[in-house]
C-alpha cells in the first residue's frame, strides 16, 4: 500500500508538471548536463545527446559534466569519478557535440555554481524540496544507501543554480525531470521577487526520443546491466544483440510473431532502413524469418551506426591531454559568464564588495 501511494504521488506531481508544459518557441540560450556515472549507452544518446547536437545549431548552448551532482547518491565511493568524467568527454565529442558551437565545461571547475547554490538554498523552503516527486521514490529504491543528506534533498537547488547562473531560457530534459524544472522556476520567481528580475524563468524542452528497451526488455539502465554502450566493440555488440529478448510466445521459427512486443524489432525501427523494417515485420508475422537471422541483421546495422562513434572516441582518448584541454577552455569561457552573473547577484543582494 505504501509503495502504491508513493507511485500515485509521483504520478500526480508529474501530471501537474506536464499540464503546465509548453514547448519553447523562442530558444536563445540552452543549458543541460549529465552526471559522470559511467560510460554512456544508446539510451543516453537518443534521450539527450542527439537533441543537444540539434540544439547547438539553433541556440547558444552550454553543456556541462555534473560531477558534483554525481556524488549526491554516490558520495560513498568517488574512486571512478575522474575517469568517468574523461570517458564522458569522449562520448560527447564522438557523438557530435561541437566545442566550437557549444561551451563545454566541468561543473566543479566553475566554483560560482557552489556560491549561487548556497545563496539559493537560503531562500528555498524545505517543504518545496520534500515534495519533489523523485525524492521519496529514490529513497525507496536506493535503500542500500543513506540518502537522508542535505546534498540529496537539495539536488534541485544546485540544479537551479546550474541553470540560472548562465541565464539559460531553455533546458532539454527527459520527462522525469519536468517536475525538477518546475521547481527551478518556482525558486527563480522567489529570488526575483526578493531581489529584482535577475534571472529568466527556465523552460523545459522535451524532445521526441525513441524508446529503446534494454537487452532484457526493461528500461535501459546501468544498474540493470542491460545496456549497449557507445564504446562497445563490434564483438560486444554482436554478443549483446544475440542475447536480447524477443517475442516470448514464439517458440519455433515458423510460429507467427508479434513484432510489437519484441525488443529486437524496436531497435530495427531505429537502425534499419524503413523499407526493410516493413519487410521484417511482415515476415515475422508470417513466421518466415527466424529470431537468429533477425538479430544478426540488427547487429550489422547497429555496428554500422556505432562504428564512427567508436573510432572517434578511441582517437579522442588517445590524445587525453588535448581532450581535457577542450573542457578546460570551455570552463574558462563558462566562468566568465558565471562571474558576470554573480556580480549582479551580489549587488542585488546588497553584499559589501571585498
Amino acid at each position: 500500500m505504501k509503495r502504491e501511494l508513493l507511485v500515485s504521488n509521483v504520478d500526480r506531481e508529474m501530471k501537474i508538471a506536464l499540464e503546465k508544459y509548453e514547448e519553447p518557441k523562442d530558444i536563445r540560450r540552452v543549458l543541460s548536463g549529465m552526471r559522470p556515472t559511467g560510460k554512456l549507452h544508446l539510451g543516453n544518446y537518443f534521450g539527450a545527446l542527439k537533441t543537444w547536437v540539434e540544439l547547438q545549431e539553433k541556440a547558444e548552448s552550454f553543456f556541462f559534466i555534473a560531477d558534483w551532482h554525481a556524488i549526491t547518491t554516490s558520495y560513498h565511493d568517488t574512486s571512478g569519478l575522474s575517469e568517468n568524467t574523461v570517458e564522458m568527454m569522449a562520448d560527447w565529442l564522438a557523438s557530435g557535440i561541437d566545442p566550437e558551437r557549444s561551451t563545454l565545461f566541468v561543473q566543479s571547475w566553475v566554483k560560482e555554481h557552489a556560491e549561487l547554490h548556497l545563496l539559493l538554498s537560503m531562500i528555498t523552503p524545505v517543504k518545496w524540496l520534500e515534495r519533489n516527486p523523485t525524492y521519496k521514490e529514490m529513497m525507496e529504491n536506493l535503500k542500500d544507501r543513506e540518502l537522508a543528506t542535505y546534498g540529496f534533498l537539495g539536488y534541485p537547488v544546485l540544479q537551479t543554480a546550474d541553470i540560472v547562473l548562465y541565464k539559460a531560457d531553455t533546458v532539454p530534459v527527459g520527462i522525469d525531470q519536468i517536475p525538477h524544472i518546475e521547481l527551478s522556476r518556482e525558486i527563480t520567481r522567489r529570488f526575483n521577487r526578493f531581489f529584482g528580475d535577475i534571472f529568466p524563468e527556465p523552460r523545459p524542452y522535451l524532445s521526441e526520443a525513441p524508446k529503446l528497451p534494454g537487452l532484457d526488455g526493461r528500461k535501459m539502465s546501468k544498474s540493470y546491466g542491460n545496456c549497449i554502450y557507445l564504446s562497445d566493440s563490434e564483438e560486444e555488440v554482436n554478443k549483446k544483440v544475440m542475447s536480447m529478448v524477443t517475442d516470448p510466445a514464439r517458440v519455433r521459427k515458423t510460429d507467427p510473431g508479434h513484432p510489437e512486443v519484441c525488443s529486437v524489432f524496436a531497435y530495427h525501427k531505429i537502425f534499419t532502413p524503413e523499407e526493410r523494417v516493413k519487410e521484417i515485420e511482415e515476415s515475422c508475422r508470417r513466421g518466415e524469418i527466424g529470431c537468429v537471422q533477425c538479430k544478426r541483421e540488427l547487429a550489422k546495422n547497429l555496428n554500422n551506426f556505432l562504428e564512427p562513434i567508436r573510432s572517434k572516441r578511441a582517437e579522442l582518448l588517445s590524445k587525453r591531454d588535448e581532450l581535457i584541454g577542450i573542457f578546460r577552455e570551455g570552463s574558462r569561457r563558462a566562468k566568465k559568464v558565471a562571474e558576470k552573473t554573480m556580480e549582479e547577484v551580489r549587488r542585488a543582494m546588497n553584499f559589501l564588495e571585498g
